[in-house]
């Protein structure tokens, strides 16, 4: 691919390339994105001056007048990459950190084409989550304001009869999880795809670590050849190699992060060493020292999260907890309180560690290691986002030495630990203890009305409409 230099500097659209070329052999595409990849890189760092707006990218003025109204001053670098080639009418791969601004990345060059011939069923963006599919169409309405985007939210968990009415009013943009959208594309009568031109699969690991492939082989069966493709992924594993293979036709790749387990430079790491039993009276003196700031606890399990958050209540903390066994409308309410700063600490398990647009988030604790450094990474990634700075304190205790070697080791540096007066923070033991008894009384009738529940609703594999509802 020796023109590539020249095409990735390029800002205006060529006509798109004829099927014979759009639709290249597996093997070919397969080959291509490493070697585009480097010579795409070497042509932004040798040729391509930093894009100072989006105008310089080659986005209209309408479109940049809401990135303005949006808050975004300039381009990130996944952007800055991916724009000038997404208008060029290639498919993409795209390679970022967490809170690089993947959704713009790909959103403007959509909504540009849109612009230029509009037409319904225009772009279909696939989500492993509820939550992610909501905030990308946020995204998209807010963005295409000044057009009158019309999108549809096709997830699990919701009425099939209104999603139905909804894609009976022809929108431009649908955001759905794979699930859902096959039930539609099966049992909705006159719904099809058969005009998209453009295909976006965001997160496309975690849709393949949620076991959404043999659905996705399904939809990609019905969709039109001729329409372009984005793959938006933080890692690049052999199944998303393979998903890339089936789906992208002469793809470039756009690689932002040199190091997969990459942490921004505005985050300051640290963590706390600590005996497991005294773990939540050094929470409670932590939450004390940040009081004012907005912190997400992340915890292991459903049933530790919601421990914390009655434990924190009872102290007066305005804790709200979100994981996989609260209802849709929970979910979506409690993070409509944490934006909105009704509540201001957020006691989560990994269901909130990427893809939700959390925008202002100062603190980040790991009351619970993850057990792998790529979920560390995710997690602490919710703080010190678009150039703002954050903190993320981890708890280590005697249990947990292994896994935060490992998590060191991946990040490729030693982080300090965090200094505090281990005396300062004991004074609060009798006052936690009662609450710690207060918490376990909320836990009982709590775990009763779960297995009330899992009695009611049966246990076993998770049917479609549940794929997109993770279970932590």
């Amino acid at each position: 691919m020796p023109d590539v230099k020249k095409r990735k500097i390029a800002h205006e659209a060529p006509e798109h390339e004829s099927d014979a070329e759009s639709t290249s052999s597996q093997e070919s595409v397969a080959q291509q994105p490493n070697t585009a990849e480097t010579q795409d890189e070497a042509a932004s760092t040798e040729t391509t001056p930093a894009p100072k707006s989006f105008k310089d990218l080659g986005i209209i003025d309408q479109l940049c007048e809401a990135c303005e109204t949006m808050g975004y001053k300039a381009p990130t670098p996944i952007q800055a990459e991916s724009i000038p080639l997404a208008l060029q009418g290639r498919d993409l791969i795209g390679l970022a950190e967490t809170g690089s601004g993947k959704t713009a990345a790909f959103a403007l060059p959509i909504l540009q084409a849109l612009m230029e011939k509009p037409q319904s069923f225009f772009g279909l963006i696939l989500a492993p989550t509820r939550e992610l599919a909501f905030q990308i169409s946020k995204s998209f309405e807010s963005l295409g304001s000044t057009i009158n985007v019309r999108c549809a939210v096709i997830v699990g968990g919701m009425d099939m009869v209104s999603q139905s009415i909804a894609l009976g009013k022809k929108p431009h943009i649908i955001v759905a999880t794979p699930g859902r959208l096959l039930d539609h594309l099966e049992n909705t009568k006159g719904f099809s795809l058969r005009t998209l031109k453009y295909l976006v699969m965001d997160e496309a690991d975690r849709l393949l670590d949620m076991d959404f492939g043999p659905l996705l082989d399904k939809i990609l069966k019905v969709l039109p050849r001729e329409r372009r493709t984005f793959l938006f992924s933080a890692t690049m594993s052999s199944k998303v190699e393979s998903l890339q293979r089936a789906s992208l036709s002469n793809p470039l790749r756009v690689s932002v992060s040199s190091n997969k387990y990459q942490t921004v430079s505005t985050l300051l790491q640290s963590y706390l060493f600590l005996p497991h039993k005294h773990k939540d009276i050094y929470l409670v003196y932590l939450l004390n020292e940040f009081v004012g700031q907005s912190a997400i606890i992340f915890s292991r399990t459903v049933h530790e999260t919601q421990r914390i958050s009655f434990l924190l209540r009872s102290l007066g903390f305005g804790a709200i907890p979100l994981h996989g066994q609260l209802s849709q409308s929970a979910r979506l309410g409690a993070l409509g309180k944490f934006r909105s700063r009704s509540r201001d600490i957020l006691v989560a398990t990994d269901v909130a560690a990427r893809g939700l647009d959390i925008p202002s988030v100062d603190v980040v604790l790991n009351f619970d290691l993850p057990t792998d450094s790529k979920t560390y990474v995710h997690r602490v990634g919710r703080t010190a986002r678009a150039g703002k700075s954050g903190v993320a304190i981890s708890f280590v205790t005697q249990y947990d030495v292994e896994i935060w070697l490992r998590i060191e080791t991946a990040l490729g540096k030693k982080l300090k630990e965090y200094d505090l007066e281990k005396d300062e923070v004991m004074v609060l033991a009798e006052r936690v203890g009662e609450a710690q008894r207060q918490a376990i009384m909320e836990m009982k009738n709590f775990d009763e009305k779960r297995g009330t529940r899992a009695k009611k609703f049966g246990k076993g594999k998770r049917s479609r409409d549940e794929m997109d509802q993770e279970e932590g």
